[in-house]
């Protein structure tokens, strides 16, 4: 049989990583002791992330029609990702991400969209039958919004399963938040769209509430090394994470978003699933970089073995 059919849409950077001491105050200059280029935008990572799981997967992207786009697609297609949706634009670079990681593995980030912002509501309405034959549908928010919204509509009219990553954290509209099936924010992400600051259980149960109250069926808000807080039906729960010594935090979350979602549509129950999210992740954050640092699906499977 067939594995469940899950469509990406989301962005492709370029990533400069320059590894520091302490992230430079306003005016400063200061020395990097490590610099890296490596392919990542939220949307390739939690690509990169379910293809390496095993997902069958095709991804929605547009990158500039040069040299690094084309290494890009190439790259993705390696990572068992379906690339035919792919669009070179002649007239725009790829995007680009200029990274700061300092010595506890904390990063701070600034992006050019590049032709990330061609993944416009025209782009999402060529590729309507690739989304209306999926099974999930998973975005981020490094896309324009009402390319987000275009297509969670296109999903929602099929009974596409539509899974939200609202990353980097902005204020959403009702009317997408309303579409969405199951929701991954971090804290920041849901401080933006409840006003609630998760600090403990209660709070964190306060802000998925007001998700839920939304018509989100299922909120995971994701507190890094703590883990993750799922709630269903109101009733909420702490998965912990595993433990283990953090040098890059690059693309963890996308990392537990790809992985996530691929378990999700292999039949696992909601707590396996995240339990194999999180072996994902906490690989990921001891490696450098963002797609670099992403686990094969052995990688994962071992990991469990070693931590059950």
């Amino acid at each position: 049989m067939e594995a469940k059919k899950l469509v990406i849409l989301g962005s492709v950077n370029v990533d400069h990583i320059l590894n520091v001491a302490h992230f430079p105050h306003p005016g400063e200059t200061i020395s990097g002791n490590q610099y890296q280029m490596v392919f990542g935008g939220k949307g390739a990572n939690q690509a990169v992330a379910a293809g390496r799981c095993g997902a069958n997967i095709t991804f929605l992207a547009c990158l500039g029609n040069d040299d690094i786009g084309q290494s890009a697609k190439a790259q993705l297609i390696t990572d068992k990702i379906d690339t035919d949706c792919i669009e070179l634009i002649d007239d725009e670079a790829t995007g680009v991400a200029l990274i700061f990681v300092n010595q506890q593995g904390e990063n701070v980030i600034g992006i050019h969209a590049g032709a990330n912002g061609r993944l416009n509501r025209e782009y999402v309405e060529r590729y309507n039958s690739v989304i209306k034959k999926a099974d999930a549908l998973l975005m981020q928010l490094e896309s324009p919004l009402d390319s987000v919204l275009k297509a969670a509509q296109v999903a929602k009219q099929e009974s596409v399963q539509v899974i939200l990553n609202p990353a980097p954290a902005q204020a959403l509209p009702d009317e997408l938040l309303s579409l969405v099936d199951i929701i991954t924010p971090n804290e920041t992400e849901t401080e933006y769209l409840t006003g609630v600051k998760v600090i403990d259980d209660e709070s964190a149960q306060r802000a998925s509430n007001i998700l839920h109250d939304k018509g989100i069926e299922t909120v995971l808000i994701t507190l890094g090394s703590r883990g993750v807080w799922v709630s269903q039906n109101n009733q909420g729960t702490m998965v912990p994470a595993f433990k283990v010594t953090a040098i890059d935090t690059i693309a963890a979350g996308d990392t537990f978003n790809g992985a996530f979602i691929t378990a999700l549509l292999e039949g696992l129950p909601m707590m396996k699933a995240i339990k194999f999210a999180h072996a994902a992740a906490a690989i990921a954050v001891t490696r450098a970089g963002a797609q670099p640092s992403v686990p094969w699906r052995h990688e994962i499977e071992a990991f469990l073995s070693q931590h059950d």
